[in-house]
């Protein structure tokens, strides 16, 4: 097994071990930022000494207008203000900040990514979709224990969802699907609760996304599904009622897909203010758990998979060991 530790450093440490970096990472997602501060040992160690992340919803009516709002932007540069104090505090070897799906997508994003450098002093690198999931896989693989190396790899994000096949002894194979959570909302999802005809105009989106993986790998069988971002493991917090968000608990769980058909059934008849009394539910996934929980279904359904191991690792530890092993030549 990796050896994966969490935890906290009590005062600035000064004394690394050599052969470790400390490195800070920040994703800009479309629906989530996440920041994570970590020792990073490739290939076998990753402790993690400052973690955070916020429901900015950057991405929100790109898919519409193909634009970033100003009050997205400012929400998110805030944000990024306050996490440079805070990584301000660690002796990090370097800070990687990369944009996803909202920010390659929008007409403007120049506009943010200039605005981002001028009031923070960090350049964003914005991820091809193909690019996106290989650094997720990354992540995936640190957490994982070193045998398993034959799954498909799903990250469900805000504005696309990623599918990586890995398979012993070949490169990965990557395709992103124009799907993701918040872009099916805004797309499909205009009332709450939702209607039978807005589930099944959800699933017909999402079957003609994934005619696009099926023509890619072709069949896929006898390989596990590890699911990663927020709407897979938020499912995992919901299944197990967590009062509070538990990594340790989160992260290798199994969901099945009879449990994501009775958390679908739960979502589907409550409103968003309702489902917030759901154990494990966080604010602000509230609409967008709804469309995340009916994507991670269908994908299920249409490749055989009886159930999903939960990944708590991804892309924002991706970046971090992909900057670790540039780092030291492992490449």
């Amino acid at each position: 097994m990796l050896n994966v530790v969490e935890g906290k450093l009590s005062g600035l440490c000064q004394d690394w071990k050599r052969d470790h970096m400390l490195l800070a990472g920040i994703d800009i997602g479309t629906l989530t930022c996440r920041l994570l501060v970590a020792e990073v040992n490739p290939p076998e160690e990753l402790t993690v000494v400052d973690a955070d992340r916020h429901i900015l919803r950057l991405g929100e009516g790109v898919d519409q207008h193909k634009r970033l709002s100003q009050a997205a932007m400012d929400r998110v540069v805030s944000m990024l203000n306050h996490w440079k104090e805070k990584i301000a505090k660690y002796p990090v070897n370097g800070v990687v900040v990369v944009a996803t799906s909202a920010v390659r997508e929008s007409e403007n994003r120049q506009d943010f990514l200039t605005l981002v450098t001028q009031q923070t002093g960090w350049e964003v690198e914005v991820l091809s979709g193909e690019e996106e999931a290989r650094r997720t896989l990354l992540g995936i693989r640190f957490g994982l224990p070193p045998a398993m190396s034959n799954f498909l790899g799903l990250d469900i994000g805000g504005g696309s969802t990623e599918c990586i096949l890995s398979q012993t002894g070949k490169a990965p194979g990557v395709i992103s699907l124009d799907l993701g959570v918040v872009r099916l909302l805004e797309r499909v999802f205009h009332l709450d609760p939702p209607t039978d005809q807005e589930i099944y105009q959800a699933e017909a989106c999402i079957d003609r996304e994934l005619a696009k993986v099926s023509k890619a790998f072709g069949p896929i069988s006898g390989v596990p599904l590890v699911g990663t971002a927020g709407s897979v493991t938020t499912l995992a917090a919901m299944a197990q009622k967590l009062s509070r968000y538990d990594s340790a608990r989160v992260h290798n769980y199994e969901l099945t897909l009879s449990i994501i058909k009775g958390l679908e059934h739960d979502l589907i008849t409550k409103t968003g203010p309702q489902r917030l009394a759901m154990p494990g539910l966080e604010p602000g996934r509230e609409y967008v758990i709804v469309a995340g929980t009916v994507i991670l279904r269908r994908i299920m359904e249409a490749f055989g998979f009886e159930a999903c191991l939960v990944s708590d690792y991804g892309l924002r530890e991706g970046i971090l060991v992909d900057k670790a092993r540039k780092l030291k030549n492992l490449e």
